[in-house]
């Protein structure tokens, strides 16, 4: 076996200059010099309301700014260096096959019910991940966990997390929030108790009060002292406590930090600036690694089973002019499958505006222009609904434009607004025609639990694409990172080719603060972390 205590080989170099490019400032406020005030409530204003209370079934971003605090993970991912760093592990060492990944504990952590953070608590939560949650429940982590035969337990602080085959990624994916660990009485409820009531985890933070789609009270976690190597300090949080209020109006969000009634908010956009700015507050944004926003088709019914039509839709797009009308400067078009803060991203010609193209594309596979402008075949007319949700609050504009887009080469692209619930549910039955997201993660591995077969699947597709599939086996099968992301750029090619993946813009986190908040801190997935915020006054 080889020690891994800190693994820099997942990470390449030009990836690194990236993430350190990307998260320069990452504390986020006005003066953040010192020395930080302890004490005092933060006040933050969520763009859409919490869907769970445990962060093994959080998915958006909302909710896991919420759930990050209250859990631990066995590592972390250090948001300048993309290193993975201790946390409730303090070593590990990963076998050359990939398969075996131990884990050697701190001594004397706990969880906030007073029980120990042991082995057997590592055991029991990937136990649940993968028996009581499964797929549906737990998407993520159950990818993460893909092929897991069981979590030994060698001594009380030492887990060994055993899989049928090599599975490269899981290192990385140990330092997610939807991996922490949690206590013996969370992981005994039903998926559906865990939502709704507060977990007990072992994190800088415990709930005070939880309210499903309303909002949520986190208080300072008296005695906590095993924070992540990536904080800014050790012992417990400055914080007293953080209120988190659902805000689903942008311009409200914007009046309440200017006024003072919040002290941060999520989804500030460039049209806030000044309002917050001249309040002697600022904007903070970093981009998120992972899938760019696109739209996924359901190649298994309607117009989009034509592979034609699917790879027509990505010169279509002039991703500029989403950026230039809706986003600013800020925020980036995307140029592939993979944001640019992904470790493997791949820059594709595939992606670049070339409507003329678009329409040659569908002229040629008998798709001709009606009378009203849009294209038909045998009498079909070419015509589909994207499902969406308001998890960021410029999708609906985004998608408009898009729609008139689409429009001038003859497609007509209908928009389905839907709750971020109902959005999951119909995902997960394949209820829809294509569907509009963006997912995020520091490892290019996210295109596996995106487009493989044997995970999440949301193209529907009914044949596996060898080629697609023997990558994902590729990279799952190494830690070099120069042969992972050859791996990856296979990948991106197959998904671009056959018009897995339509992709938009990048996502930035654009979090807006005001004078009183200070080191409102994104971790390395573009998360916020509150372990080192404080608040003037406190």
């Amino acid at each position: 076996m080889r020690l891994v205590s800190v693994l820099r080989t997942l990470v390449p170099a030009t990836v690194l200059a990236i993430v350190v490019a990307g998260c320069a400032g990452t504390g986020v406020g006005g003066d953040d010099s010192g020395p930080p005030h302890r004490g005092g409530t933060l006040k933050y204003g969520l763009s859409l309301a919490p869907t769970c209370a445990d962060p093994a079934q959080s998915s958006s971003n909302q909710t896991i700014y919420v759930t990050r605090q209250v859990v631990d993970s066995l590592t972390d991912q250090n948001p300048r260096t993309g290193q993975i760093v201790p946390w409730l592990a303090q070593s590990w060492q990963v076998d050359p096959t990939s398969r075996e990944f131990t884990f050697r504990l701190r001594p004397g952590v706990t969880f906030s019910d007073g029980t120990p953070v042991d082995a057997t608590a590592v055991q029991r939560t990937f136990d649940a991940i993968v028996t009581t949650l499964g797929g549906v429940k737990a998407p993520l982590p159950a990818s993460y966990l893909a092929g897991y035969t069981g979590t030994t337990v060698i001594d009380p602080l030492t887990a060994r997390v055993t899989f049928s085959a090599p599975n490269a990624q899981f290192l990385q994916a140990s330092a997610t929030p939807q991996l922490g660990i949690l206590a013996a009485s969370t992981n005994a409820e039903s998926a559906e108790t865990r939502c709704q009531s507060g977990i007990v985890g072992s994190g800088p933070f415990t709930y005070a009060d939880y309210q499903q789609d309303r909002s949520a009270k986190l208080v300072r976690r008296t005695g906590y002292a095993w924070g992540s190597a990536a904080f800014g300090h050790t012992g417990e949080t400055y914080l007293d406590a953080i209120q988190f209020t659902v805000v689903p109006e942008s311009g409200v969000r914007t009046g309440s930090v200017s006024s003072g009634q919040l002290d941060a908010v999520s989804d500030a956009l460039p049209q806030d600036a000044p309002l917050i700015e001249n309040t002697g507050g600022a904007i903070r944004t970093t981009p998120n690694p992972g899938l760019t926003f696109g739209i996924q088709p359901n190649v298994s019914r309607g117009v989009l089973a034509d592979p034609a039509v699917r790879r027509a839709l990505i010169p279509a797009i002039d991703r500029q002019e989403l950026v230039d009308t809706v986003l600013g400067k800020d925020f980036l078009l995307a140029t592939g499958v993979l944001s640019v803060k992904t470790p493997g991203h791949q820059r594709s010609e595939t992606v670049t505006f070339d409507p003329e193209r678009a329409r040659s594309i569908l002229q040629q596979a008998g798709w001709t222009p009606g009378s009203d402008g849009v294209r038909t075949k045998n009498g079909t007319r070419l015509s589909f609904s994207i499902l969406f949700s308001a998890v960021f609050a410029g999708n609906q504009t985004i998608l408009e434009l898009v729609q008139q887009q689409l429009r001038k080469v003859g497609v007509d692209a209908r928009l389905d607004l839907v709750s971020l619930p109902e959005s999951t549910s119909r995902q997960n039955s394949g209820d829809y025609d294509a569907t509009y997201y963006n997912s995020t993660r520091g490892d290019g591995d996210i295109l596996r639990t995106s487009f493989s077969v044997t995970q999440r699947n949301l193209n529907q597709q009914r044949v596996p694409n060898a080629a697609l599939e023997q990558a994902f086996v590729g990279e799952l099968s190494t830690t070099d990172v120069a042969a992972r992301n050859r791996f990856f750029a296979q990948a991106q090619q197959q998904i671009l080719d056959n018009g897995l993946w339509i992709p938009t813009i990048e996502l930035s986190q654009a979090i807006g603060v005001g004078p009183r908040a200070h080191a409102v801190t994104f971790d390395a997935s573009a998360r916020l972390q509150f372990y080192d915020t404080w608040v003037n006054g406190g």
